[in-house]
């Protein structure tokens, strides 16, 4: 009598993360692109660089042809106010669900249900070096612990999510990236839970994983101490004044750089995407008037506007979401270009 997989209908292997890499090479452009983000994401936390950093892009990534040409317009924009923003591309494409769901491309490429993984994150690597080719660096939330093996190389910017923010597996993950690391405060709006997260995570770690030849392996790490508090409401938004200041006392009672990135999704827009620029204005505001522990902020953001139910990739609208609403591509021109003059301006005031 079997005692072992009796729930399991089946167990594939996977390519080993060397094949990808190798198929799919990183170049030296791309490479360059990634390296220089992530020391200006790092120098922005230690407010060495006086910029901030905006993560801006769709919620996920199911159609990478419109993907690309919101790459295409956000790496323009990038260019345009580069001197007051780092702009880095929301580029996910694994998705928790609170219960069931789209489990984004890397899971589920074709929308159907087939699982294609092979596939997903062979057009997840792709993705990103089109990405990349345009001088735009990536962010992505990391969520499968054999994820970053795969595709770390291509990413100047990673989360841990709120649904993970509490997870050992995910704390150890993160002590090992390689790139600065966001933590979301909890789904309840707990911050101590990501404060606690990023304690764990700036400490070396060793724990069970894979190899670039997907062997099973002991992975040892120094720790990430490039991290910050990313806040996205709770049972309440944490945008306002009063709670970024709370959070920020939180962190350095805990002895951490008091760093706070707002995401003016989730909570904090009461799931309503028209009220993203309600928080992001609010959010410049307490930069422009002082608060350098503001050093980010999180736009989910598409071509067009609105969310819209999964289905066979030629039956849906262009450009619009199939996870989370987001703002369309004016209001996010807009947005950042009000930012930049706002930031440029408060620094001619000060020089």
């Amino acid at each position: 009598m079997s005692t072992s997989d009796i729930r399991v209908t089946g167990i594939q292997p996977l390519d080993p993360p060397r094949s990808y890499i190798e198929a799919q090479p990183i170049t030296p452009k791309i490479a360059e692109v990634v390296i220089e983000a992530r020391n200006a994401i790092e120098n922005i936390g230690k407010r060495t660089d006086k910029r901030m950093v905006m993560l801006v892009g769709p919620c996920s990534i199911h159609d990478e042809t419109a993907g690309l040409e919101y790459a295409k317009r956000l790496a323009v924009l990038a260019e345009e106010v580069k001197d007051s923003i780092l702009v880095v591309m929301r580029v996910y494409f694994e998705k928790p669900r609170t219960t069931v769901g789209w489990k984004g491309l890397i899971n589920d490429p074709n929308l159907d249900g087939t699982f294609d993984m092979q596939t997903g994150l062979r057009r997840a690597r792709a993705f990103l070096l089109e990405v990349g080719n345009l001088g735009l660096p990536a962010g992505t939330e990391f969520l499968d612990p054999f994820t970053p093996q795969y595709l770390a190389d291509l990413i100047a910017w990673g989360a841990i999510g709120a649904r993970t923010t509490e997870s050992q597996t995910h704390r150890q993950m993160a002590s090992g990236l390689s790139m600065p690391i966001g933590y979301k405060n909890g789904t309840g709006g707990s911050c101590q839970i990501a404060v606690d997260a990023m304690l764990a995570a700036r400490s070396p770690h060793a724990f069970l994983g894979i190899d670039l030849d997907g062997r099973a392996a002991v992975v040892n790490t120094i720790g990430n101490s490039a991290q910050h508090l990313i806040l996205r409401g709770g049972s309440y938004p944490n945008y306002d004044e009063e709670s970024v200041l709370s959070a920020s006392s939180l962190l350095e009672i805990a002895g951490l750089q008091p760093n706070v990135v707002i995401d003016c999704s989730h909570a904090n827009s009461n799931k309503d995407h028209r009220r993203q620029p309600i928080v992001f204005r609010e959010a410049i505001r307490q930069r422009v008037e002082g608060n350098e522990g503001v050093i980010g902020l999180m736009l989910e953001s598409h071509i067009n506007e609105g969310n819209q139910p999964m289905g066979k990739l030629a039956d849906l609208k262009y450009g619009v979401s199939i996870t989370d609403a987001c703002i369309n591509w004016r209001s996010t021109e807009e947005l950042l270009r009000e930012a930049h003059a706002k930031l440029n301006q408060k620094a001619g005031a000060l020089a």
